[in-house]
Parts: C-alpha cells; sequence; structure tokens
C-alpha cells in the first residue's frame, strides 16, 4: 500500500508539480526540533483518535494528513536548516532568504518545505529522492493548501511558521 500510495504522489508530482520551495537537498543534515507534533510520540495522531480536545490547527492537520494516508501518515519530525534553527525557536515574523523549516512525514517519504524569500513563506512538497509532489489544489499536497491552514491559525501560526500559541 505504502508504495502505491508513493507511486500516486510521484504521479502527480509530475502532473502537477507546482512546489514553489525548493527541494532541499541536505535535509538529512538539517537538526531535529523536537514540536507538539513531533515531540512525544513521534507522530502525528491515527485517523480514529480523537483529537477534539486538541487545538483546531491540529486538528486540522491530523484531518489534512488523514486525507494524505488512510490510517494517518505515522511517524514524523520537524528538521531546520542549521543557520534557521535560532530564528525557528525565536518563532519570529522575521525571516532570513533561504531558511528553510521542514516536516518530514517518513512514513510516507515525504517533505512538507516552508522556504522564505523576500520574508514571505513559500512552501512545497517534495518526496526523500527529490520529485515535487506538489498536487491538484484540495489534496492537501498543493501551496495553496499549505498556505490556507498556515495563514488561517492565527494564534498558532505567524509568517508561515506554525507551533505553539505565539
Amino acid at each position: 500500500m505504502k508504495k502505491l500510495v508513493l507511486a500516486f504522489f510521484m504521479l502527480s508530482g509530475l502532473v502537477y508539480g507546482a512546489s514553489e520551495a525548493s527541494f532541499p537537498k541536505d535535509f538529512a543534515s538539517y537538526k531535529s526540533i523536537d514540536t507538539l507534533l513531533s515531540k512525544d510520540v513521534g507522530a502525528l495522531p491515527g485517523c480514529d483518535a480523537n483529537v477534539s480536545a486538541f487545538p483546531p490547527i491540529y486538528r486540522e492537520t491530523v484531518a489534512t494528513y488523514c486525507a494524505v494516508k488512510p490510517g494517518g501518515p505515522g511517524k514524523v519530525s520537524v528538521k531546520v536548516k542549521p543557520s534557521a534553527v535560532g530564528s525557528f525557536k525565536a518563532r519570529g515574523k522575521n525571516h532570513k532568504d533561504g531558511e528553510v523549516f521542514v516536516l518530514h512525514l517518513e512514513d510516507l517519504k515525504l517533505l512538507f518545505v516552508t522556504e522564505y524569500e523576500g520574508n514571505k513563506p513559500l512552501y512545497g512538497i517534495w518526496t526523500e529522492g527529490g520529485v515535487d509532489a506538489a498536487g491538484a489544489a484540495g489534496s492537501g499536497l498543493n501551496p495553496n493548501d499549505c498556505r490556507t491552514c498556515h495563514t488561517g491559525y492565527a494564534a498558532f501560526c505567524l509568517n508561515g511558521q506554525c507551533g505553539t500559541a505565539k
């Protein structure tokens, strides 16, 4: 099943390739950062989990990623380009060109990338192998879907970076 899902993402990337953020070729060397999503269990809750007590952004995140893979995407980690760790941890509103944050869906071998240019977040969805996996709008795998969530939860997101309440 995992191979079928990955093949779909790779095919959709060839058909719809629309990532705004660049593929972070050196993502494996990025610093792993503990977040609410990755700290305790290292995975998003399964699709059958009761997440009603979670903040709205986390409920939406679970719903989005359950649409990506029935049952849930599994193990995740947050990786930050080493030169951007201070900015990431500060959760500031100003980001330098080239700062990169990655939500690594490890079991799906996908990277959800936020990259900054002119202090504006750009979004991309890539396979670990560098294939653009951004799909059609509404699939949860499109930069506009990322942008909608990252700007729609002002209590948790600041200039494209989502996390604990600011």
